[in-house]
C-alpha cells in the first residue's frame, strides 16, 4: 500500500494546542513535530511571497508535506477577475521553495460553489496539467452538478485520469446543491486526497465572523471507522494518500486527526501510516 499522511487544513486555527508562550512563527515547527501533513489555506486569500514558503520549509523537518490551496482567482472565487495565465505563473513560481525542499504535496484547487458542470469548466480544469506539468494536482467541487449526471461524471473521471489530476474525496453535510457526495474514484496514481469537513448541516451555508464556525463538528469514533475502507481503497490505487481534517472549530480537527491515525493503524496493519517525530497518541 501507499504512504498515508494525516493532518489538518491549517495549523493556526487551534486555540489550546500550542504552549501559551510559543511565538506564532514557531507554530508550524511545533505542529510538524506531531503531524506529517498540513494544508496551507492562507494562500487562498492572497498571493504569498516566495519567502513565506522558504520559511515554512526551513521550519519543518525532512519528510513533512504541505498541500497548498491556490489563490482564489484561480478557482473562480473572484467573480470580477477570472483566472489569468499571469496569475497562474505568479502562483506557480511562489511555491518553488517547497518543490526544492521536496515538501510540496498537492496543489488543491477547491472550486467556487457556482462553478457548475460544463464543457468550458472541464476544459479549464484539464488545462491545469499544462500549467503545472510536474506537480500533483487535486480538485474539489462545491456544486453537485458534477456528480448528478452519470454520463457527465464518467466524462469527468476519464478526463481527470487522462490528465493525471486527482478528484478530491470529501466528507461533508448533504444539504442542497452546494454539497457533493463521498465518491472514492482515484483519478491520479501519484496522490489521492481526502478532505473531511464535518457534517454540521446547520452551519454549512452560514456566514460567520469566524469562518471555522462553519465546520463546528467533531467526528465520532464510529464515523471515523466508517472511513477506513475509503482510505484503504485510495491507498491501493495511489502511491500516496493525504487525509486532511477541515473541521477546524476549536481543536476538533486535531483530535480527529489523532483518532484517525490510530484507527488506520489498527484497521490497515499493512499500510504505512507515516509517523511524526513526537506523536502524542
Amino acid at each position: 500500500m501507499s504512504r498515508i499522511h494525516i493532518g489538518t487544513s491549517s495549523w493556526s486555527d487551534f486555540q489550546s494546542f500550542y504552549p501559551e508562550d510559543l511565538p506564532s512563527n514557531q507554530q508550524i515547527t511545533y505542529y510538524a513535530q506531531r503531524f506529517t501533513l498540513v494544508e496551507i489555506n492562507s494562500t487562498f486569500y492572497r498571493l504569498m511571497p516566495t519567502r513565506n514558503y522558504e520559511l515554512w520549509a526551513e521550519r519543518t523537518p525532512p519528510g513533512f508535506v504541505f498541500d497548498v490551496k491556490p489563490f482564489r482567482q484561480l478557482t473562480f472565487h473572484d467573480r470580477d477577475e477570472p483566472p489569468t495565465e499571469e496569475t497562474h505563473v505568479a502562483f506557480r513560481r511562489s511555491v518553488q521553495p517547497l518543490r526544492d525542499a521536496v515538501k510540496l504535496g498537492a496543489l488543491h484547487f477547491q472550486f467556487a460553489p457556482w462553478v457548475k458542470q460544463s464543457d468550458d469548466n472541464l476544459d479549464y480544469i484539464v488545462s491545469l496539467r499544462e500549467l503545472y506539468p510536474d506537480d500533483a494536482l487535486s480538485i474539489e467541487f462545491r456544486h453537485r452538478s458534477w456528480y448528478d449526471d452519470p454520463d457527465a461524471y464518467s466524462e469527468l473521471v476519464s478526463a481527470l485520469r487522462e490528465a493525471s489530476i486527482g478528484l478530491t474525496v470529501v466528507d461533508e453535510p448533504q444539504v442542497g446543491s452546494g454539497t457533493v457526495p463521498t465518491v472514492v474514484d482515484v483519478t491520479a496514481t501519484n496522490l489521492a486526497l481526502a478532505r473531511l469537513h464535518g457534517r454540521n448541516t446547520q452551519t454549512w451555508y452560514g456566514r460567520f465572523d469566524n469562518a471555522a464556525k462553519r465546520f463546528d463538528y467533531l467526528y465520532s469514533e464510529e464515523e471515523l471507522r466508517e472511513w477506513a475502507p475509503n482510505v484503504q481503497a485510495m491507498a491501493e490505487a495511489a502511491e500516496a494518500v493525504h487525509v486532511l481534517f477541515n473541521n477546524n472549530y476549536n481543536d476538533y480537527a486535531l483530535e480527529n486527526a489523532r483518532q484517525m491515525r490510530m484507527i488506520l493503524r489498527e484497521e490497515l496493519p499493512d499500510a504505512e501510516i507515516v509517523a511524526a517525530p513526537d506523536e502524542d497518541d
